[in-house]
């Protein structure tokens, strides 16, 4: 569990010059690249659709592609993120009529499947699906917007569904997504997450190699230190 995935959340990129920010921060270290979308019903936004990811893939963008779904409803979204290039596809409970189904669908698609929660989702849809999962992201925000502040209530949640995954011995990554910095990050990874979203934490810093570095360093300190 002392492997640690970072996830560029594009959202705090510079939209002027997408794909040449994306690489950039690639080659800087990042393992992934988190593709947030946004609806402007499920959340008060509105962001990226499939083209874009498309445009990414063509881009040359080749890291694994974590799409975040904050959209509803779902289903007709699903194939065409998957077939725009989509590794990770995560959905919400409360966007999905029937969520067996939903996450069928995904891995019908050829990509790995999410659920996601926000800071007042309980966690009891996990007794029915988990074993269905490649992937829980826990929101450490209210989703909607970048650049909020890491909400502490999410330490809890995080070692519970830490202890549910070792406790059924499931393969699942533990995903964290909201507030997160170079300054609190260790806390978060001692609590037993191992994929940490990061928009202004990385993007706002003109050195991507120097936060990153910086980040794993936070990252190898907290190995030590398992709260779980």
């Amino acid at each position: 569990m002392k492997n640690f995935l970072l996830s560029s959340s594009i959202l705090s990129a510079d939209f002027s010059r997408l794909g040449e920010d994306v690489k950039k921060v690639i080659d800087a270290g990042s393992d992934w690249i988190h593709f947030d979308v946004m609806d402007n019903h499920y959340v008060p936004n509105l962001t990226m659709g499939p083209m874009i990811l498309k445009s990414l893939r063509d881009y040359n963008i080749n890291v694994p592609i974590d799409v975040h779904l904050m959209a509803k409803p779902v289903d007709d979204l699903i194939p065409k993120f998957a077939k725009a290039g989509a590794d990770f596809i995560t959905f919400h409970p409360e966007s999905s009529n029937h969520i067996d189904r939903t996450l069928k669908l995904i891995k019908d698609n050829g990509c790995k499947a999410g659920l996601a929660f926000n800071p007042s989702t309980s966690l009891n849809f996990l007794d029915y699906i988990i074993d269905k999962l490649d992937l829980i992201l826990l929101m450490s925000v209210n989703p909607g917007f970048g650049n909020q502040s890491f909400l502490s209530s999410t330490f809890k949640k995080i070692r519970e569904v830490r202890k549910w995954i070792k406790l059924n011995s499931l393969d699942i990554l533990l995903e964290v997504d909201g507030g997160i910095k170079l300054e609190n990050i260790s806390e978060i990874a001692s609590y037993g997450a191992n994929v940490f979203v990061i928009g202004s934490g990385i993007f706002d810093h003109s050195d991507y190699y120097k936060i990153i570095k910086d980040i794993r360093r936070k990252l190898k300190l907290s190995s030590s230190k398992f709260l779980y």
